[in-house]
């Protein structure tokens, strides 16, 4: 196996959809279809990322920001390759390029039962916080 970390391209959508979509933890949403990805990835091009072995996409990481914080979604493993490092490598990357434009915080959004991501996140050096709640509005 060798695995590579790059930036993530537009023809990378359908097997991270794929990785996506094999996931019981992650939510997907009208945002995540392809044409939305595109402008998002446009928007952030330098901090979305792939882990790849021999081209297929086995691991996920999109970033982005608001010019204040940063915000990480879709971090994603493939079950067969977890526990290898590969998460942890594609927050990092994420991180560094969002505090090479000056960034200080960064988000994530975690499904609240989705119990392993939570864990994953907490021995990464991530803490939960108690004093916010997320509220959303379809437009």
């Amino acid at each position: 196996m060798t695995i590579e970390i790059r930036a993530m391209q537009k023809s990378d959508y359908p097997g991270a959809l794929s990785l996506w979509q094999s996931l019981p933890g992650l939510g997907l949403s009208g945002a995540d279809e392809e044409a939305q990805i595109h402008i998002f990835l446009d928007k952030n091009a330098d901090t979305c990322f792939v882990a790849v072995d021999q081209e297929k996409v086995i691991g996920t990481v999109l970033g982005g920001n608001d010019g204040r914080r940063g915000y990480i979604y879709h971090l994603a493993v493939d079950p067969t390759c977890q526990k290898m490092g590969i998460g942890k490598s594609l927050v990092e990357h994420c991180l560094d390029r969002l505090r090479a434009v000056g960034l200080q915080k960064c988000h994530i959004f975690v499904i609240s039962d989705n119990a392993e991501g939570i864990n994953f996140w907490e021995r990464i050096g991530w803490n939960q916080r108690d004093d916010i709640l997320v509220m959303s509005m379809d437009l």
